[in-house]
């Protein structure tokens, strides 16, 4: 597969009342044509930055302090603000985590779509609706005039969540980052969800950066997964690698907390809390959690390790291993 986007050792930075918010550091991801990557870490890791970072969707407190975000031959870091908004919507959409929050209360389902079209693509508005019927029909939603004319809080959880994917791909997006997709559905609309996602990839060759804290989902939806932790991407590969043989100790503790028929007393939970990122933790970030750490770890950042065929992570006591063999 070739790769359709490159994240380079992209670092960022926020200002808030506390100080500066080391908030990226040195994040590097490939998505290839037609697959999906799976993000996964804690909450305060650093994934929704990453996918905002890649839209150019900051806020005037955010500053890009180094790397490069490649697609299409071009790096979008250095692109002007109208060749970004070429790019949003038109050839990178993003889903939202909140699908209630990114519709418009006051238009109706239809109209929002539609609009959405004619903003990217140069077509009459009959023709905007025809588009606007398949998108919604690509995504298993129905097609009548009912749904068009719906307000947003008419509409549940999932169909809020189907009609923004519908948004998404409505003009031809080549890349979908979908930010937490099937955060508060119940567990039956959350398997729709990531049916349709597999559906796109497979129908329509849509690549996909799936956001994600639940490790499960990742297994059953992606085609590789990316470990995040405390802004940084700590290990990286097949899904089918990473949950047979996981390698970094925060990709492990990740999978010893998932239930796997455990009893409740029996449920691991990861000790401390990630870090506070006006002040990190020098060397590997993780290390103050680290049932493995060693004395370099406070010290030095780690580099990549292979650990099998497309697969890495960043961590000493990964290198140590592997040089012992």
């Amino acid at each position: 597969m070739t790769d359709l986007l490159e994240i380079r050792e992209l670092t960022l930075e926020f200002r808030s009342l506390r100080g500066v918010v080391k908030a990226l550091d040195g994040v590097n991801l490939t998505v290839r044509e037609g697959e999906i990557l799976g993000l996964v870490g804690e909450s305060g890791c650093g994934k929704t930055v990453t996918g905002l970072s890649v839209l150019g969707l900051h806020s005037s407190r955010q500053t890009t302090t180094g790397g490069e975000i490649l697609f299409e031959g071009g790096d979008l870091l250095t692109e002007g603000d109208a060749k970004l908004q070429e790019t949003r919507g038109r050839k990178i959409s993003m889903v939202f985590q909140d699908p209630l929050a990114s519709l418009n209360p006051v238009f109706r389902v239809g109209e929002q779509i539609i609009r959405v079209i004619q903003e990217h693509r140069n077509v009459v508005k009959s023709e905007a609706e025809d588009l606007t019927r398949n998108a919604l029909a690509d995504t298993g939603l129905p097609t009548d005039k009912s749904l068009l004319r719906s307000y947003p809080h008419q509409l549940s959880g999932g169909m809020r969540q189907r009609v923004c994917m519908a948004m998404a791909i409505s003009c031809g997006s080549r890349l979908l980052i979908a930010d937490e997709p099937t955060t508060a559905l119940d567990v039956t609309i959350q398997a729709q969800i990531l049916r349709l996602l597999l559906r796109l990839r497979d129908e329509h060759d849509l690549a996909q950066i799936l956001i994600t804290h639940n490790v499960a989902v990742a297994a059953q939806a992606c085609d590789r997964v990316a470990v995040m932790y405390a802004g940084t991407v700590v290990e990286q590969g097949p899904t089918t690698s990473i949950m047979k043989h996981p390698a970094h100790p925060y990709t492990i503790a990740l999978y010893q907390c998932l239930p796997h028929g455990k009893r409740a007393d029996e449920l691991r939970t990861i000790p401390g809390t990630v870090p506070d990122l006006v002040a990190p933790p020098t060397g590997c970030r993780f290390h103050p959690r680290c049932d493995y750490a060693m004395d370099v770890c406070a010290v030095t950042k780690p580099m990549p390790t292979v650990v099998a065929d497309a697969h890495w992570a960043t961590c000493h006591y990964v290198a140590a291993r592997m040089e012992d063999g």
